[in-house]
């Protein structure tokens, strides 16, 4: 890093290295769509670009609240049941269970324990330490999941994310998707790309939906029409009638 004027420099590897990425490919790409993103300005020293690294860092946070999917509002310190952590970071209810046997880099300790009836342990989380993970990188990856059987897992997630935004450019979109979730733009890019294909002639909502359907073949069907209402923002009932439509495709 390079101090200018009082202020601290950092190029794009030190940038990379302080937001948890392995190479610059997703902040290369973010500096590439800087006309549309607010990307803030370099300062070239010697041949190389720098960023001043405070403006960078606040900017890279607020960007990454604006495609991480988290919702931000309500008390910060309001106590939330899994269901309730589940929907202030735009995942399924079963992601959080998953958190607790095999929980992701960050993930906050429970603010609280209730014990229910059979001694089943529910866990209670502050919004504020919500936000605190969401904002941090990398979000949960490999280490919150378990591998995925049936479709690749970054396809279904591009898909929604297409079905979100369908008029939204790929490179912009891949960026998006490797802040949120880890992984290299190139590695998106070619996600995306699958889903767009897989969604050719089809309402983008129907394939997300077959998408769902398809990696959990055993849900209910309130259930997939609920988690992705909460991810999506139209009705349950609406859902429930894409959900009927994909399987009638398939």
């Amino acid at each position: 890093m390079k101090t200018v004027d009082g202020r601290v420099y950092a190029d794009r590897a030190e940038l990379s290295a302080r937001v948890g990425y392995r190479g610059d490919a997703t902040l290369r790409a973010l500096w590439a769509d800087r006309d549309t993103n607010g990307h803030p300005p370099a300062l070239k020293i010697g041949q190389v670009l720098h960023w001043d690294l405070e403006e960078w860092l606040s900017w890279f946070t607020e960007y990454q609240r604006k495609h991480n999917g988290v919702d931000y509002g309500g008390d910060p310190d309001e106590e939330l049941g899994p269901a309730q952590q589940a929907r202030v970071l735009g995942v399924a209810g079963s992601a959080i269970r998953r958190y607790r046997k095999n929980p992701p880099r960050g993930w906050p300790s429970p603010a609280r324990t209730e014990e229910l009836a059979g001694g089943r342990i529910r866990e209670y989380r502050t919004r504020r330490q919500l936000w605190g993970y969401a904002d941090s990188r990398p979000r949960a990856g490999a280490g919150g999941r378990p591998p995925a059987e049936g479709p690749d897992p970054k396809v279904v997630l591009a898909a929604e994310a297409l079905a979100a935004e369908p008029a939204r450019k790929l490179g912009d979109l891949a960026a998006a998707l490797a802040a949120r979730h880890g992984g290299g733009v190139s590695t998106w890019r070619r996600a995306v790309t699958a889903a767009r294909r897989q969604a050719e002639g089809t309402d983008p909502k129907v394939a997300v939906a077959a998408e769902a359907l398809a990696a959990r073949p055993g849900a209910k069907v309130y259930e997939l029409a609920e988690e992705l209402a909460a991810r999506h923002g139209w009705s349950v009932k609406k859902w429930k009638e894409i959900l009927a439509a994909a399987r009638k495709q398939g």
